[in-house]
């Protein structure tokens, strides 16, 4: 009975551990998030791609060139641009991503099942100089080579990209990486997508954070081979800090306004228009500024930033 009841144990530890993460898209306990849902406030507006070889295993052979760079910005694309083999993808946004509750961006590539997965790394920089990558994790077997076409099974994989299929984001949140003075959570310019090349050889594997080979589709040796990004998009952005500003350093009225916006002051001023999301809209240089035309704004609720002497004040108008 003894031996019995430890054999059970044994088994019910083995299950539970051999598929850690979270399941395919549709499933319960899935964290993909559909490309159409309503938390993505913002998307990749500038992207720099480094192509890598079709096949790694012929670094000097012809690159991935299918799709164009710019077919992985915005959230509306069902284009990609394919990396190859240890190839990078480097985006931008308007305003920077910041470390919100919960997720802060997610990750979409194009695999057309919930099998057919082309892993990636992926890293954030908030100065664009030094990148910091998500702690990630492959449980996958590495005895044998998961072929071009072979099947991912995506319960053994964390915080890597292309963990979902097509028209599914894999989230990630910044809470993840390590503190850091190089890194400001709160501000990050760059997400940077990294090819994990899939082969078992271990002189051209890629490696997880636990050292673990990552065994995914190899090889892919065509024009279209390594991730395809398809985009990225924004959970959690950078806003305006109010507290930042001294409130009562100037008077803006009317609020709310229609077409004019004046400004109660004498001396020459800066102003910077922001979206409620932070992002710039309009900016007017040094000046005696005394009116402010905003009939040209959508409506909705601006932040008007007055700097004087290199005082700041931020005022929140509404445009009707």
């Amino acid at each position: 009975m003894i031996k019995k009841l430890l054999l059970s144990l044994l088994l019910i530890s083995s299950i539970i551990t051999a598929q850690s993460y979270a399941p395919p898209a549709g499933q319960a306990g899935s964290t993909a998030i559909a490309k159409s849902s309503s938390v993505f406030i913002g998307w990749a507006t500038g992207i720099t791609v480094v192509r890598g070889p079709q096949d790694i295993a012929n670094p000097t052979g012809p690159l991935a060139s299918s799709g164009n760079p710019n077919d992985a910005l915005g959230g509306t694309s069902t284009s990609v641009v394919s990396l190859g083999d240890g190839g990078s993808a480097t985006v931008t946004f308007a305003s920077p991503i910041a470390n919100g509750s919960g997720f802060d961006f997610a990750v979409f590539e194009n695999g057309f099942s919930d099998t057919f997965l082309e892993l990636g790394f992926v890293e954030v920089s908030s100065d664009g100089i030094n990148f910091f990558r998500f702690p990630s994790h492959s449980e996958t077997q590495t005895t044998t080579q998961i072929g071009g076409f072979g099947a991912v099974d995506c319960r053994y994989i964390n915080n890597l990209a292309g963990k979902y299929r097509a028209n599914f984001g894999t989230p990630f949140d910044l809470s993840d990486l390590p503190d850091n003075a190089l890194l400001d959570k709160d501000n990050i310019t760059h997400v940077k997508i990294i090819d994990a090349i899939g082969t078992i050889n271990p002189l051209y594997a890629s490696h997880d954070s636990h050292g673990n080979i990552v065994n995914e589709l190899y090889s892919t040796p065509y024009a279209t081979g390594g991730f395809d990004l398809n985009a990225v998009g924004v959970i959690n952005q950078k806003t305006l800090d109010n507290k930042d500003f001294n409130k009562n350093a100037v008077s803006l009225y009317p609020n709310p306004a229609s077409d004019i916006v004046y400004i109660d002051s004498e001396e020459e001023s800066d102003v910077t228009i922001y979206n409620i999301s932070g992002e710039i809209v309009k900016t007017l240089p040094k000046a005696n500024h005394k009116a402010i035309t905003v009939f040209d704004l959508n409506s909705g609720i601006y932040l008007f930033e007055v700097t004087i002497q290199n005082k700041k004040s931020t005022t929140r108008i509404l445009v009707k």
